[in-house]
């Protein structure tokens, strides 16, 4: 059994991976697909298409709309028909470019071929520019850009990249999928981040309870021979899988409050992530295609499914494709069971970072009745960031952001491990959510408040002069 584990809290859900044995399936295309401009951290994408024109899968539809942005490109070959504001999983409206689909034409110069390029160009800058240009981002929740975090600001030295395969979530099983029938591809991906980084140490940790990735990651690593990368078994805890959680468990360090993973030499990114760096650079396809589980309690095993779908599907064409919305399903979930969000509107549709449709029974979602707090502290036994979730709550009730900052609400992962292991059935978790929106945007006014004043006071000195 694995030992290697964070050090701080973590729980131990049922794994639950029901669809564990699905081979990925890939999805016939819909009739229309509708491309979000909002799909990854920072600014949304703006678009660089108009009604009535004609595009192919591939090609470019919106550039950044800042540093921290992604381009975004069409995922399908057709007529856009509409740009405009349309619903997004949490019941936002979002710009989105609506695409009437009509063949399946790909831009020119996208490698769609099986054979697997294994040769790692020896320019660094080539590959980040073609990971830039790919639109790739962290596919393992975030969606932060790729090429922004694999180039770490001067000074900063990256002395392990981490590739995540713990895929610690209840139920969700695209990313072991991938980790079986992509496996070499993952590793390529692997090494040309790797490459960009400077050729720093390199290692893939994937929890205990995936011994099949873990032979295959292996298998293929002894096989294409790269340099300085292992696969390190990790215990099943969750969040194992959570970028700080196992910067502690690789590299035995703990990344301060407000600090970035690159402050402790460390830079995480995704399995799926590793496959989308692989296509990009090698096959100079961008990303529009993701893996993503459909599943849940209330599903046969015959209607679990693991898909390869593309960007601006409609999740109700998925769950149609997938035999339809269960009866029982009392809650449908964008992700996995612990720090996934209930979806809103499934006429939705995926994005980059989609990862699952996730039916839940009315009996695993009803929640019990709220008693009162009997100061146990396990939620603080059970916090990864070494949190007072207790005390954060009492201090969100009473509205004071201060001491909510002084006691690093905005260091909350939001995890739900403490909701998770609350004996008192405390809302623990959509409390301290909440609070710590309210103290981000307290700490974001004040940081646009000096930077104004500093600004100012430049002019002014300008002026003087």
């Amino acid at each position: 059994m694995a030992k290697i584990t964070f050090s701080i809290g973590g729980v131990h859900p049922c794994d639950s991976k029901i669809s564990r044995d699905c081979a990925i399936e890939v999805l016939p295309l819909p009739k229309t697909v509708y491309i979000s401009m909002a799909q990854h951290l920072g600014a949304p994408a703006k678009p660089v298409v108009a009604v009535g024109d004609k595009v192919k899968a591939g090609q470019v539809i919106a550039e950044p709309g800042g540093f921290i942005s992604a381009f975004v490109h069409s995922s399908v070959s057709g007529t856009v028909k509409s740009i405009a504001p349309r619903k997004d999983l949490a019941g936002n409206y979002m710009t989105h470019v609506e695409i009437e689909v009509e063949g399946d034409e790909w831009a020119e110069g996208i490698d769609l071929g099986d054979n697997l390029v294994t040769q790692i160009p020896e320019d660094r800058a080539f590959i980040l520019d073609r990971i830039k240009s790919a639109g790739v981002v962290g596919l393992g929740g975030a969606t932060f850009p790729t090429h922004v975090k694999l180039n770490p600001a001067p000074g900063s030295v990256a002395e392990c990249l981490i590739i995540n395969g713990a895929e610690c979530e209840p139920y969700l099983t695209s990313d072991f999928r991938i980790m079986l029938e992509r496996t070499k591809e993952i590793i390529v991906g692997a090494a040309l981040m790797q490459k960009v980084l400077g050729g720093c140490r390199c290692v893939i940790g994937i929890e205990e309870n995936k011994p099949e990735a873990i032979s295959a990651m292996r298998k293929a690593l002894s096989e294409l021979g790269y340099a300085n990368i292992e696969v390190l078994p990790l215990m099943k805890k969750y969040p194992q899988g959570g970028e700080k959680q196992l910067i502690d468990a690789v590299m035995h360090r703990q990344v301060k409050s407000g600090a970035l993973p690159i402050s402790e030499g460390a830079v995480v990114q995704n399995v799926a992530t590793a496959l989308a760096v692989y296509e990009a650079v090698q096959k100079n396809k961008p990303l529009v295609t993701n893996t993503l589980t459909v599943t849940g309690n209330c599903l046969p095993v015959e209607k679990q499914h693991n898909y390869l779908f593309r960007i601006g599907m409609p999740l109700s064409y998925i769950a149609e494709q997938a035999g339809g919305v269960p009866q029982e399903a009392a809650k449908i979930v964008s992700g996995g069971p612990m720090m996934g969000k209930a979806i809103a509107n499934l006429d939705a549709c995926t994005v980059k970072g989609s990862s699952s449709i996730l039916y839940l029974s009315d009996e695993s979602t009803r929640r019990k009745a709220e008693s009162a707090c009997i100061r146990c502290g396990k939620c603080a036994e059970a916090c990864p960031m070494g949190l007072e979730p207790f005390l954060l709550r009492r201090l969100a009730l009473a509205g004071k952001l201060d001491e909510l900052e002084q006691n690093a609400v905005q260091d909350c992962i939001e995890c739900g491990c403490c909701l998770y292991s609350c004996p008192a059935y405390i809302p623990l978790l959509d409390i301290i959510r909440q609070a710590k929106v309210q103290v981000m945007g307290v700490i974001r006014a004040r940081a646009a408040a000096a930077k104004a004043a500093a600004e100012a006071a430049k002019a002014a000195a300008a002026e003087k002069k």
